[in-house]
């Protein structure tokens, strides 16, 4: 607890005169020690600042302007230190007459270690120069005075610094989920760039976005397990609660399944779906848009893996009405197999008509089965699904049919 002076009323009414009328120093029981010190202050608060370039090197590394904002800090603390001796029993806001010399900007400049330095510098100047300042017989009581005081600018300073951490932490979530949205909206500009830049997105070469259900209670605690998830899976990422949503834009790996897999863990049940590998920040919105419709249409295959590829939702999103992926299998499959010759197409058609039954498509055909093995064999190595497989017979099929209403479409319109 500080201590607070007291002075024993004299019983001559001459010599206790109204507050008004007594001297500046006179209820002060160290009066002559506290005017020593308000006229040491100067002198103190330079030598500080000598001390400070001789044995800090951060220090002199650091521009004159932040030097100069130092200085009037070590300045502000001495001044400070002197009316709190003025007052031991007044509580007074240390933070504000300390650190509010100094712009909010400062904190971004000097680390809480530097600070903590700089304080202790100027606590140890004033230390050494007790003897000479205080008074005769107060050298013990300036001493104390000094150890409570530096007791409080530590509280003060580590108050400083959370408040700075706190306000900065609350405008990197907001400028986050800018970035976020930007990327879900498919609005990511230059602007959305520069943003993620200031948050420490260091543009790596490969991107995807992974999406699912926010769990039920603070999102800052699912966003800062996200974080700590992407550093043990080694991955950059933009992340951000939006509606019921949570969404992570993920950097530095090339294998959109894996980093899913990584991530997984602070999403809520249910689905989890993971777009494709993008080449940065700005094509980043297409691999939102197709996670977003892979989303949709999750429910439409009740035993997906979790995480699932958007890319392995084609057929399930084309159906729900996505025009990217009605595109991408028309385009990707069917466009491929009609370029490779119609014996592909005819084959896989029959094949897939036939149950999947290679004797079946073999004489429906008028070929040998070897010759229809042969036929899906190169299906598969055209377009990257293999007919014999349920799952890839699906999508398959789902091509043929959206190819062929393109064809009459064409034809129509032709």
């Amino acid at each position: 607890m500080r201590q607070a002076w007291h002075v024993p009323e004299s019983t001559d009414p001459s010599a206790n005169p109204p507050p008004d009328e007594r001297p500046e120093h006179a209820e002060h029981p160290h009066g002559a020690t506290l005017r020593r010190l308000e006229q040491s202050s100067g002198k103190l608060a330079a030598a500080a600042i000598t001390r400070m370039d001789e044995q800090l090197p951060w220090y002199r590394a650091m521009p004159p302007e932040n030097r100069s904002w130092i200085g009037l800090v070590a300045q502000a603390g001495i001044a400070a230190f002197t009316e709190w001796f003025r007052h031991p029993e007044t509580s007074q806001a240390i933070s504000t007459d300390v650190f509010g010399t100094a712009p909010r900007e400062l904190t971004r400049a000097i680390t809480l270690r530097q600070t903590v330095e700089l304080v202790r510098t100027t606590i140890e100047v004033v230390e050494a120069a007790i003897d000479e300042v205080a008074a005769p017989g107060d050298e013990s009581v300036l001493r104390e005075a000094l150890l409570v005081y530096a007791r409080e600018i530590a509280f003060a300073t580590a108050q400083v610094y959370a408040q700075a951490a706190e306000a900065r932490g609350a405008w990197d979530a907001r400028l986050e989920s800018l970035v976020v949205n930007a990327v879900l909206s498919g609005e990511a500009d230059e602007g959305a760039v520069s943003r993620a830049a200031a948050l420490g997105w260091n543009s790596p070469d490969h991107v995807c976005v992974v999406l699912g259900t926010a769990p039920d209670g603070d999102s800052e605690l699912t966003v800062e397990a996200i974080r700590r998830a992407s550093r043990h899976a080694k991955l950059q990422v933009l992340t951000g609660v939006l509606g019921n949503r949570l969404v992570v834009v993920a950097g530095g790996s090339d294998d959109p399944l894996r980093a899913a897999k990584s991530l997984i863990g602070p999403f809520a049940p249910g689905p989890v779906v993971a777009g494709p590998i993008v080449g940065d920040l700005l094509s980043a919105t297409r691999s939102a848009q197709a996670a977003a419709a892979g989303l949709r249409a999750c429910a439409a295959w009740q035993d997906a893996p979790r995480p699932v590829l958007a890319d392995d939702l084609l057929p399930e999103r084309a159906m729900a009405g996505d025009p990217t992926a009605r595109d991408l299998l028309v385009e990707e499959i069917y466009r491929p197999l009609e370029e490779a010759g119609s014996a592909l197409l005819e084959t896989l058609s029959v094949y897939l008509e036939q149950a999947s039954s290679l004797e079946g498509a073999a004489r429906m055909l008028f070929v040998h089965p070897n010759t229809v093995r042969y036929r899906l064999r190169r299906v598969t190595d055209v377009t990257g699904w293999s007919p014999s497989d349920v799952r890839s017979a699906f999508t398959l099929r789902i091509a043929l049919i959206l190819g062929r209403l393109s064809d009459f479409g064409n034809h129509v319109q032709g």
